[in-house]
């Protein structure tokens, strides 16, 4: 069986885009809800802005995620050593875009915090043009008269300078490590998703395989039915020529005809119902009572809630083959094929046996024999046997495989 080249597709290696958006989404709503318990637990005010604030940064850190997963891909078949290096890398300046965002989005509700301090403590807090803290106090506070304090000019006490460049790089940097370590954990989940999707990949590879191998080998074995087969019958068939019976060489002719017509139908590594086998072995067997009018009698015996089970192309036709060859042929009385089935034991038991001289002659293991073994090993290992040798009325070769509803 050829493999196909979609079955090995590269792209069966990779996570869908579903499953990677899923871990992203996965990681920061995780983040999500323990910042916003740790702020609810501390008694954080302005809940409801901090709310829709700290959505929209995991909004932008799942985007950028998104950047980091591009970036993995590249190098998603490398080693592993790489993958790592690379994630560590390139978490770095994501982590810092998430931290100015997170600047940039929660810049705006400072004021309302430092306002709202300044409030609860009585003091007036704010912010001059160059970004300095303030607090305004009345002269009376800082030495003058009480009675001049409502005509006094306020008084601004720098509490906090404005942040300097290098502080506010600090202050991102700061907030970025606490990004970076959380998109390296995104990055860790994600490198064990893919680890897993490329050995559930080469796992599947392996099976086709194998698979491939066992059609193989069983295309070969069936195949090695039919020479043998051909053999046989041309000799049948010359043997009539020779001696002059024309009418009965003209009827076999026409009877292998259809026989191979049926058995060259079907699937030469598949397997076929027990119903139509058997018809196939019955259509073989036609051809030998050509040869044998008066010698060669044919028994089935086919239970109808077995003939829907499942066996491998042809297993029946070495075995048919050699009742004749060895029953049939050297005996110079009539003898009965019979080929019956039944289940034993949860077990499909197919046996060909006949009353010639089984018990006196030779079967013996040879082509025959060894395909319809060599091929149910192929088909079914361990789970299938075949015992063959002289019974007490000829000679009996019985198999027992599987029950195979659907082959």
């Amino acid at each position: 069986m050829p493999i196909d080249e979609r079955q090995v597709n590269p792209e069966d290696e990779r996570l869908s885009g579903r499953v990677v958006f899923a871990s992203m989404v996965g990681v920061w709503l995780c983040y999500f809800l323990l910042i916003t318990l740790r702020s609810v637990v501390v008694g954080l005010d302005f809940q409801d802005e901090l709310l829709w604030r700290r959505a929209l940064v995991c909004a932008i850190g799942v985007a950028v995620t998104g950047l980091l997963w591009l970036v993995l891909r590249v190098v998603e078949n490398r080693a592993l050593g790489i993958k790592i290096a690379v994630a560590l890398i390139a978490a770095m300046p994501g982590a810092m875009m998430i931290a100015q965002a997170n600047r940039w989005i929660f810049d705006s509700i400072e004021a309302k915090v430092e306002q709202q301090m300044g409030k609860e403590r009585g003091i007036a807090l704010r912010r001059d043009d160059a970004g300095n803290l303030l607090i305004d106090l009345p002269r009376a506070q800082i030495g003058e008269d009480v009675d001049q304090a409502e005509e006094a000019v306020p008084q601004s006490v720098l509490i906090a300078p404005a942040p300097t460049s290098l502080d506010q790089w600090k202050m991102t940097f700061d907030l970025a490590i606490g990004r970076y370590f959380l998109l390296l954990a995104w990055a860790a989940l994600f490198l064990a998703l893919l680890a897993g999707a490329q050995a559930r990949a080469a796992e599947r590879r392996g099976e086709r395989f194998r698979t491939a191998a066992k059609a193989a080998e069983l295309r070969s074995l069936r195949y090695q039915v039919n020479p043998h087969f051909l053999f046989n019958t041309l000799n049948s068939l010359s043997a009539l020529v020779m001696t002059g019976k024309t009418d009965r060489a003209e009827q076999m002719i026409q009877t292998i005809s259809r026989f191979y017509r049926h058995s060259l139908a079907d699937d030469s590594t598949g397997d076929v119902s027990l119903e139509d086998e058997i018809d196939l072995q019955q259509h073989y067997l036609e051809i030998e009572t050509v040869r044998f009018p008066e010698r060669l009698k044919v028994k089935v015996d086919l239970p109808a809630d077995l003939a829907r089970f499942k066996v491998p192309g042809m297993i029946l036709q070495p075995l048919v083959e050699n009742s004749v060859k060895y029953g049939v042929s050297a005996s110079s009385r009539p003898v009965t094929i019979t080929i019956a089935a039944r289940e034993e034991y949860g077990r499909l038991v197919l046996t060909v046996s006949d009353d010639g001289p089984g018990t006196a002659g030779h079967h013996g293991f040879g082509i025959g024999l060894a395909n319809v073994r060599d091929r149910i090993e192929a088909r079914f290992g361990n789970a299938a046997t075949i015992v063959s040798g002289p019974s007490l009325t000829g000679y009996e070769t019985e198999l027992r495989i599987p029950m195979v509803k659907h082959g």
